[in-house]
């Protein structure tokens, strides 16, 4: 399979306008087009309204200093805009197809139906789509091998995360030339299976779900919550991965607060077979250095130096180190 270098968004939502931007930021001419057949006159009115958009969204960049109006001149000039008719010349030349049309069963079948007309079967199919299956999409489409989902997290243009997700069918050479694509371009791939709620998602409804939870138990006031969550949940997890802080803290110490908040609030809480098949083993993590990884080989004090040193930056940097001497008792 070649390189990637001809691509085309097929949908002008949010999510379409947002990888759009993170294609032309990156130099590529994209084509951004318009999944929805329409006479001449309505897609000229559609595509001042995109085209307003997209300006709009790149005038926030500016605003935040992530570009300046220069780069909003160039990236606007490499993002065509194309009707469904026009665009048929443009997708037999691509390379990769990013589809974001709305999660509606009809609709990606329907769109699925009428690309696969105009495409190469080498060409990469990708959806976007947060609640179906790549294996749900790749029976929309011929050539499944090539068919592969690609969830960006809002705003595509900023977050660097894009989860992939594969079935069976879907091929190596086409993981690998995607995932080596979105590095190129400065975002970070990782691939799960064909499962409900990629990884991100499936994590962050859990969380969310709990803090609403919580308001609605009274627990804790809103605003306390959300303090809790950005000045202590959010900083340590921007640093450390949720396994590998289970293996910092030791998987024996989430084994033993999972039994006692199952106890107090429910089945969510019940421990997994896994946390407890590693205790057992005496897998915890650092301090047997071995737990979700293997640390045998790893210099550990080196290792909490530099997690340490980052969370420091990280405090610093969100004006939350405190001051040093402040009462300055002899």
């Amino acid at each position: 399979m070649n390189l990637i270098k001809q691509v085309a968004v097929l949908g002008a939502g949010r999510m379409g306008k947002a990888i759009a931007i993170a294609f032309a930021y990156a130099g590529l001419k994209v084509a951004l087009i318009d999944a929805r057949p329409r006479a001449e006159t309505e897609f000229d009115q559609y595509q001042t309204q995109i085209q307003t958009d997209l300006n709009q969204e790149l005038q926030l960049l500016e605003s935040i200093q992530f570009i300046h109006s220069e780069q909003t001149k160039i990236m606007l000039h490499r993002i065509e805009i194309l009707s469904r008719a026009v665009s048929i010349s443009a997708l037999a030349n691509c390379d990769l197809v990013l589809e974001g049309v709305p999660e509606v069963r009809q609709a990606k079948e329907d769109i699925f139906t009428w690309l696969d007309q105009y495409i190469t079967p080498t060409c990469i199919v990708a959806s976007t789509t947060s609640t179906f299956l790549v294996t749900d999409i790749a029976q929309m489409i011929s050539h499944p091998e090539r068919v592969i989902n690609a969830h960006w997290l809002n705003p595509a243009y900023l977050i660097p995360l894009v989860e992939l997700s594969r079935s069976e069918q879907t091929s190596d050479e086409v993981v690998n030339t995607l995932k080596s694509f979105l590095q190129a371009i400065g975002k970070v791939p990782v691939v799960c299976n064909a499962r409900a709620g990629y990884i991100v998602p499936r994590i962050q409804a859990l969380a969310m779900n709990e803090a609403a939870r919580m308001v609605e138990e009274g627990v804790a006031s809103v605003e306390d919550i959300d303090i809790a969550i950005r000045t202590g949940f959010g900083l340590r997890f921007s640093v450390l991965g949720l396994l590998e802080f289970i293996d910092w803290g030791g998987g024996d110490i989430l084994y033993y607060a999972s039994q006692y908040l199952h106890q107090e609030l429910g089945e969510r809480y019940r421990t997994p077979k896994i946390i407890a098949e590693n205790m057992l083993l005496q897998r915890n993590g650092l301090r047997e250095k071995q737990g979700f990884y293997n640390y045998q080989q790893v210099d550990i004090a080196a290792y909490k130096q530099q997690v340490l040193h980052t969370f420091s930056d990280r405090i610093a940097k969100n004006q939350l180190k405190p001051t040093f001497n402040i009462f300055n008792q002899q």
